[in-house]
């Protein structure tokens, strides 16, 4: 298993551009924010990429783990690993609430394989969910993917895009083919890597400069 941790210095945010949940703007504070690569047939099969990454305050840095599968073997060690993340954010990093984009996918994913393997978490225990695709339909009235809400906020990644059948065709030949991995040149393993990453990091970006992008009284006035 490929098993790789970064450290991302935050560019300047503002507080009174941060989205405010119940009235609150320090949520992130207490947040992960989390992004799955998966693979899909039916039903769930395998995580292929775990991406999480949280605020550290005192340094003023995004924190970043992932774990990848490199075949089938790592695909329940995957699952024992995201556990002990999600738990060890909760108990020793006092973590309250996950931050996703569409995250009912990723939720349904990793509850189903956590309950098929026996590993006993059930997320809604630890922590409270945000979503913020959901967030800006509650703002806006509309759907909008990730990318293209990156646009409306001016985040340029580093990462090329991935399309999701491209991720899901590619961890099906890991999970089928024991040797695909070595394989798979080294730049393809980094590119999915930095493709998760970049995810992580706009879900905090946008996070903190939801009203720099957003003008919710504008988006009010509309509805009335």
């Amino acid at each position: 298993m490929i098993k790789r941790e970064n450290t991302i210095k935050v560019k300047e945010f503002f507080e009174e551009f941060i989205l405010e949940i119940g009235g609150q703007k320090d949520f992130f504070k207490d947040s992960v924010f989390l992004d799955l690569e998966h693979y899909l047939y039916k039903k769930p099969i395998c995580i292929g990429v775990f991406g999480c990454c949280y605020f550290d305050n005192k340094t003023n840095e995004l924190k970043v783990t992932q774990y990848m599968i490199e075949n089938k073997k790592d695909a329940l060690p995957i699952l024992d690993l995201a556990k002990e993340y999600l738990i060890e954010m909760c108990e020793k990093h006092n973590k309250k609430y996950i931050v996703t984009f569409s995250g009912n996918n990723d939720f349904m994913v990793i509850d189903y394989l956590f309950e098929k393997n026996k590993i006993d978490l059930k997320i809604d225990d630890c922590y409270k969910k945000i979503d913020l695709q959901r967030e800006y339909e509650k703002l806006t009235g509309e759907n909008i993917g990730l990318k293209n809400l990156e646009k409306k906020f001016d985040i340029h990644r580093e990462s090329e895009l991935i399309s999701g059948s491209n991720l899901s065709k590619t961890f099906c030949k890991v999970m089928k083919d024991p040797d695909y991995i070595n394989r798979m040149p080294e730049e393809k393993r980094q590119r999915i890597l930095l493709y998760n990453e970049q995810d992580v990091v706009s879900l905090f970006r946008i996070y903190v400069d939801w009203k720099k992008y957003l003008n919710e009284k504008e988006y009010l006035k509309e509805k009335e």
